[in-house]
């Protein structure tokens, strides 16, 4: 009897937390199920099609990728009018993707997309293709960092081989990260511990707005490709305003949300609302993503740069005690492992997804 009594309250709670949190998330879930049925309702209508999928993976990238790069931007600038950083980023973005336009012919993802397996543009549409950001946004309200590149790209992708270079210059990115923040950190943490202390100088938010726009661009120069996949190669005028346009907007909302979920996995680590290690992380960002996008053309999984950054910049101040929260060596693998075991999963479920829908790289995985 009194076993029974005493599951009957945990019953109860489980059953509010789980009613409180449809009735949280009712909007999102609204959307997503609207989303859902026009991506059934227009997927075999190639020209409508393509625009659905690009609104659907733009907000997708949005809202998980690039949070990867602006995150620490937010968290340090709490303090600021969101429209002010929103202007910021998305003049950045124009100028940026309109230089890509330009420059390229009409491609807005700095040649990423004409490398072999992506060079070609779809005809033609499977219900998944345009679904597949959707299943990104649930991913992304589970605070997972996960991958766009593998998510979007891989189920375009008309050779095995091109997987294969996109999954070995990711990986390969993310053990550089994790080498190069650790050795940086684990030299300079506890210097930085002493450094960064109270106000910081008035030149630190420059350097910091100046660090974040660099990694701004760099990262849209990788990855622009993850949302320029489903439409033409080479966007006339008119293309290039609705897919700039529609950017810019999204960024806005994002900006007014203060971050979507996936910020939360920023905001947790530490010492990252300070300007001047927000300055630091984003700089040495930056540098890995430009030299990838100079050694090949190849498109890779930015977000598993930004783990193995994040991950060896955490053990590092633990081992160092560096850190201001107190936490041990324990607790940054714990939170390393998380993330990775995110972003694993990122990249399983994008390759089911491509194998489903894609029989070249169901074939390639076979072998």
């Amino acid at each position: 009897m009194s076993q029974t009594t005493a599951q009957g309250p945990l019953l109860v709670r489980l059953r509010d937390n789980f009613v409180e949190a449809i009735a949280r998330e009712k909007v999102f879930l609204g959307v997503l199920a609207v989303s859902f049925f026009v991506a059934g309702a227009v997927y075999d209508r190639p020209q409508v099609a393509m625009w659905v999928g690009f609104a659907f993976a733009g907000y997708s990238a949005v809202a998980n990728d690039s949070i990867q790069t602006i995150g620490t931007f937010i968290a340090s600038n709490r303090d600021r009018k969101w429209w002010q950083l929103w202007l910021f980023i998305g003049g950045i973005f124009l100028v940026t993707v309109w230089y890509s336009w330009w420059a390229y012919d009409g491609d807005v993802s700095y040649g990423r997309l004409m490398s072999k397996g992506f060079e070609t543009a779809p005809t033609s549409f499977h219900f998944l293709h345009i679904a597949a950001p959707l299943f990104l946004m649930i991913l992304t309200r589970m605070r997972m960092p996960v991958s766009t590149t593998f998510l979007l790209l891989s189920c375009f992708a008309s050779t095995g081989g091109s997987i294969m270079s996109v999954t070995m210059k990711s990986v390969s990115g993310y053990g550089i990260a994790i080498v190069v923040a650790f050795a940086v950190w684990f030299a300079f943490g506890q210097a930085m511990k002493r450094w960064f202390t109270g106000e910081a100088h008035p030149a630190w938010r420059w350097a910091q707005w100046i660090s974040s726009g660099f990694l701004w661009s760099v990262w849209l120069q990788q990855d622009a490709a993850n949302v320029a996949v489903y439409l033409p190669r080479s966007l006339n005028l008119t293309q290039f305003l609705v897919f700039a346009i529609a950017i810019f907007l999204g960024l806005g909302v994002l900006f007014s949300m203060g971050g979507e979920k996936v910020q939360e996995v920023v905001d947790e680590k530490s010492d990252v609302v300070d300007v001047r290690s927000a300055t630091v992380i984003n700089a040495i960002y930056a540098v890995i993503l430009y030299v990838f996008k100079v050694v090949s053309q190849v498109p890779m999984s930015t977000t598993w740069v930004f783990v193995g950054l994040l991950a060896g910049r955490e053990l590092a101040m633990a081992m160092r005690k560096a850190n201001t929260t107190g936490r041990g060596v324990k607790d940054a693998i714990a939170l390393a492992r998380r993330d990775l075991v995110y972003v694993t999963i990122g990249f399983i479920v994008a390759l089911v997804l491509a194998a489903v829908i894609n029989p070249v790289v169901g074939k390639a995985l076979i072998e």
